[in-house]
């Protein structure tokens, strides 16, 4: 179990801007608000998307029932990460004092029936409360089966879901990165004319399989991705992380702590960047070739740029002619607070509000340069302030996380899901044409027009009786005479014969005679 001071030492993160900032482990929400992840959410979402490591949860069966697979990342091969396994403790081991064998027991019956590469242990709340000792039980498991066994002391009540994604990167920086050196770069990948170079992406999760949208540019200028952590990711990419000339920080300051601890153990530097977008797309590419300083990268990454953004702009010319003007609330935190501003603004869409509850400082600051000193920022995420806001500032559609998904729908608005739980990635170029095909389906549905009229139901059927006396009043009924049939009436002074009125509704006449005066419409002769 981690101490106090444990806990404060991860909160201390120089790399923030607002490090100085009075911060509390475990935030209070308030009441009929909902609390988010806590710090055992928050470090299984971060290495999970390991794809062939073996997972193991410590704890009762619920914690991993209610939290597995809930980041919707994509492997390209391996899929072990998908096999949910827990020691599923019960009060009997804790009274008996047999947690610790349950967990050597589960890392053996892992490693028997997969064969991992290595096996993620998660610490949480029951085992730490009783004093667990999970060092000392991957230690004894790592030397009798020989393979890596590493300890993830992510206890709930720690703190919350972003200092859970920090106590995953110290696992990995302290247990996994540095025990291996990348395999060499293979002959048929090399090319005598570009210098290759290894990079790593840190926070980039690989949500529905979007960072393949941006690889192929990666494979074209030469940057050799050593690992992304964790999206799409092996453990033995991770053991290589330290040999990369450069760290590119994703998603906001979720995971700084293995950015600086590289860049502190290995002079690694690094930089902070989006995928969301044209205009962060060509800039993280810049920001590549700027920090490796090679003036040959830097002349193709210029050309591939141009012709990247040439190619999208014209084919996104079509969808932004139905969106432009368009007004946005957008509601989520960390990155997607400004990199998705940016990729709207690109289609002339108009965000009249964005979400800062999850943002750092960075982040509102970047927010207020592309919106400007007065724009809005969301820190309230109930479903009052979200549909105040939707109708205070005419939004047309809300982009949000799913749990807002039924705050939109019931109240008649627009939505589309942008966190993780999504089924569409949005990254780099290409994935522009998926969000402006999405925004533009979600926003033109025909359901909207249809739900917001009245229902059939509400029509009172008062009115459907008076429509059908004000016929018949007004009828010349002096000048009719019977039908040949003897139904009905028709017009005896018109050249052509017609109807006076349609047979009314079996409901609508006198009590009684329902089925038994059934009338049926005149014909005519």
């Amino acid at each position: 179990m981690k101490s106090t001071k444990d806990i404060a030492a991860l909160l201390d993160e120089p790399a923030c801007e607002h490090n100085k900032k009075e911060k509390s482990g475990c935030a209070k929400p308030k009441p009929g608000a909902s609390a988010g992840g806590c710090a055992f959410d928050g470090a299984q979402i971060a290495l999970l998307p390991i794809s062939d490591v073996a997972h193991i949860v410590h704890g009762p069966i619920a914690c991993a029932g209610s939290s597995w697979d809930n980041r919707g990342t994509r492997s390209s091969g391996a899929d072990l990460y998908r096999i949910g396994m827990t020691t599923d403790l019960t009060e009997q081991d804790i009274v008996m004092g047999r947690s610790e064998k349950r967990l050597f027991h589960a890392i053996k019956q892992a490693i028997d029936s997969y064969h991992p590469p290595a096996v993620f242990i998660y610490n949480t709340c029951v085992p730490a409360l009783v004093g667990d000792d999970i060092n000392a039980v991957c230690k004894s498991a790592e030397e009798r089966w020989g393979i890596p066994v590493v300890p993830i002391d992510s206890a709930g009540f720690y703190g919350t879901k972003n200092l859970g994604n920090r106590i995953a990167g110290d696992a990995m920086v302290n247990h996994v990165i540095g025990t291996r050196d990348p395999d060499p770069l293979p002959l048929t990948v090399q090319r005598a004319e570009i210098i290759i170079h290894d990079v790593n992406l840190i926070g980039e999760y690989n949500i529905a399989g979007e960072f393949w949208h941006v690889l192929p540019l990666f494979d074209e200028l030469g940057l050799r991705i050593l690992c992304t952590l964790s999206g799409d990711a092996r453990f033995r990419e991770v053991q290589t992380m330290h040999k990369a000339e450069v760290n590119m920080m994703v998603c906001s300051k979720a995971m700084v702590n293995v950015a600086r601890k590289l860049q502190q153990k290995y002079g690694t530097p690094w930089f902070e960047g989006s995928y969301y977008g044209i205009t962060d797309t060509s800039q993280s590419l810049r920001d590549f070739a700027r920090v490796l300083n090679d003036p040959d990268l830097t002349e193709r990454t210029e050309a591939l740029i141009l012709r990247e953004e040439t190619r999208i702009r014209k084919e996104l010319e079509p969808w932004k002619a139905r969106l432009k003007g368009k007004r946005v609330l957008l509601f989520t935190g960390g990155v997607k607070s400004w990199s998705v501003i940016s990729a709207l603004q690109d289609l002339g869409m108009v965000v009249v509000a964005t979400g800062t509850k999850k943002s750092t400082e960075e982040d509102k600051a970047r927010i207020r340069e592309l919106m400007g000193e007065d724009t809005v920022m969301i820190d309230d995420g109930s479903p009052r302030a979200l549909l105040k806001i939707v109708h205070d500032y005419k939004a047309d559609i809300l982009i949000a996380g799913g749990r807002n998904m039924y705050t939109a729908l019931k109240a008649k608005v627009p939505f589309l899901d942008i966190n993780q739980e999504r089924e569409f990635g949005y990254e780099g170029y290409q994935g522009m044409l998926e969000l402006v095909r999405q925004l533009a389906l979600t926003i033109e549905s025909p359901v909207w027009e249809a739900v917001r009229a009245p229902a059939p139901w509400k029509i009172k059927t008062s009115s459907l009786v008076n429509r059908e006396n004000e016929i018949v009043n007004t009828a010349d009924l002096s000048s009719t005479k019977p039908s040949p049939e003897g139904e009905g009436w028709v017009r005896g002074n018109s050249n052509k014969e017609e109807s006076l009125f349609n047979p009314p509704h079996p409901s609508l006449l006198p009590e009684g005679e329902g089925a038994a005066r059934t009338i049926e419409s005149t014909v005519l002769q």
